[in-house]
């Protein structure tokens, strides 16, 4: 008897994608296949960080039950686990798992297919959620390695803390053998993600372990050639973290992500963030100070209630100024149960869309003259089974997205590029033998 098939989808951020890609790992009663073709259940992993992940989620449903009516489809991750009801009554929705339970898919598939169960299996709620490790694989180019959970900021804004409970991880040896089977697994690089990962903290043999002293651990694993770091709060990214992974370390990328959220006191203020702007500008300043080069990332939310005019502006020109090298901006969403729900002085849809266009313009000016600075210069480029119209695409290790003429050999391998041309996406370039 032929297996039952099994397609996997993922919303939201880096995070979900590993722990997708670990929930696939770990069927056996069904078969993975692709997600826009046939299969007998569909799984997605859900976001709840947006109104728009949610409509994502909804749009998706109804795509695979016109394409295949009889489907079981089930939900699980972070806005099965904050509003589990709510998915469940999503038209289409046969199955929802909280967020342990979700590691347990295994053992519902074939219930679920008898039509023995359906409805809402939630598990442990968030506050006794333990650290369940997920790492992605695939093409053996790049994996995300999650190693922390969880978050006890209360930023007014995020619902992420109520879904997915408080910051969690495992023991720094446990990270560092999950990368070295990824380094087995031929894998290159790895993305370290997390909800808040600078906040990684192990106790071992009575002396505290943090998220520097895990870098360290990691950058000494033989085989992984390249490490990123997903995505760090400007409070937490300390000197040493900064001095180590541009100077001393053998393997961590010149590339930062650091959210910013507001360029205004006053909004982060408001968002009850634990930081302002000027730690965030000495951050980025000292990080171009010992590489001009680096890659510099940053998070913006407009649109937060209260944010006026003249608030905005003073983050436009705080921007303006920060040799950041892109953005990534979201228009500020309610949250159900998030204090930032609860307040007045709301900002129109229209002016979070303009807002947020002015911004976007703003990042491709500056990512434009990041990789124009880049003209001409050598870097090595990780080169993944991306490969469209006779050209195959990869990242240098300063996240430039770069393109040579495709040869069988280059998927996997990582080479060193000439970048000669500007384009839409990045830059065009040559491979330099030798």
């Amino acid at each position: 008897m032929n297996k039952p098939t099994i397609a996997f989808e993922t919303l939201g951020c880096k995070l979900n994608f590993a722990e997708t890609s670990a929930i696939a790992r770990s069927i056996s009663v069904a078969r993975r296949v692709p997600f826009d073709g046939p299969a007998d259940v569909y799984a997605i992993n859900t976001c709840t960080v947006t109104a728009n992940a949610e409509k994502k989620l909804r749009e998706m449903i109804r795509q695979v039950k016109r394409r295949r009516p009889a489907a079981k489809v089930i939900a699980f991750g972070c806005f099965a686990q904050r509003d589990a009801e709510a998915v469940a009554a999503i038209p289409g929705v046969d199955l929802v798992l909280g967020l342990n339970e979700k590691f347990r898919m295994n053992q519902h598939i074939l219930p679920l297919l008898r039509g023995e169960t359906g409805g809402i299996i939630e598990g442990d709620d968030a506050e006794q959620l333990g650290f369940l490790p997920a790492f992605s694989s695939g093409d053996r180019t790049r994996s995300f390695l999650k190693i922390q959970d969880g978050c006890d900021y209360p930023c007014t804004y995020c619902i992420i803390p109520t879904a997915r409970g408080k910051g969690r991880n495992p023991a720094l040896e446990s990270i560092v053998e999950q990368a070295r089977e990824l380094a087995r697994q031929g894998v290159k690089e790895i993305i370290l993600t997390g909800v808040n990962i600078g906040t990684f903290k192990d106790e071992h043999q009575g002396k505290t372990r943090n998220f520097f002293d895990l870098i360290r651990a990691l950058d000494a694993v033989e085989g992984i050639e390249r490490y990123r770091i997903s995505s760090i709060e400007p409070n937490l990214l300390t000197d040493e973290i900064i001095h180590f992974t541009l100077g001393e370390s053998r393997s961590f990328l010149p590339h930062f992500h650091i959210p910013l959220q507001s360029g205004s006191n006053t909004v982060l203020g408001m968002m009850r963030r634990r930081y302002r702007r000027e730690l965030h500008w000495q951050r980025v300043e000292q990080i171009k100070a010992l590489r001009p080069d680096a890659g510099v990332g940053v998070d913006v939310i407009v649109g937060f209630p209260g944010e006026t005019d003249e608030l905005f502006r003073e983050t436009y020109a705080f921007l303006k100024e920060l040799p950041f090298t892109y953005l990534h901006v979201f228009p500020y969403s309610d949250r159900p149960g998030t204090p930032a729900s609860r307040t007045k002085d709301k900002v129109s849809g229209a002016v979070k869309k303009e807002r947020s266009r002015l911004l976007r313009e703003l990042s491709a000016r500056k990512h434009a003259l990041f990789v124009q600075e880049q003209l001409d210069g050598v870097r090595p480029v990780l080169f993944e089974n991306d490969i469209r119209e006779g050209r195959i695409y990869g990242w240098t290790d300063n996240y430039i997205r770069v393109s040579v003429p495709y040869a069988p050999e280059l998927p996997g391998s990582i080479r060193r590029v000439r970048l000669l041309e500007q384009t839409a996406y990045g830059a065009a370039g040559k491979i330099i033998e030798g």
